[in-house]
């Protein structure tokens, strides 16, 4: 069991232009959560529309993500989290993650958008 918030309604943004992927500063997160299930719409910078879902156990998230880039491109993933409180309040999700639809993988962080 987590002490950490529940994800739902919280936006993300990421920290920094991803290497090998898509996601970008530009890019936000729209978070739902109930009952341990994930889920979010994204889009912004290379993203024209992007999905995630998934599971969440305690301070672990994992889930898929399918997204449509901005040359009309699609692309999946899978990807897992470390959930963090950040010194401000808001959360941080680090991320590690890696392409099944071509070859590639990295990590990454989101911070919450006040």
């Amino acid at each position: 069991m987590s002490s950490m918030p529940s994800l739902d309604g919280r936006r993300f943004r990421a920290v920094a232009d991803t290497v090998g992927g898509e996601v970008g500063t530009a890019t936000e997160f729209a978070y739902h959560e109930r009952g341990g299930e994930i889920w979010a719409e994204y889009a912004g910078g290379e993203i024209r529309r992007g999905f995630l879902v998934g599971v969440r156990a305690g301070d672990r998230i994992e889930f898929r993500y399918a997204q449509l880039n901005a040359v009309g491109e699609t692309s999946t993933g899978h990807c897992v989290s470390e959930l963090r409180l950040l010194p401000d309040g808001r959360l941080r999700l680090d991320e590690t993650w890696e392409w099944e639809s071509r070859p590639g993988s990295g990590t990454s962080a989101v911070e919450e958008v006040r």
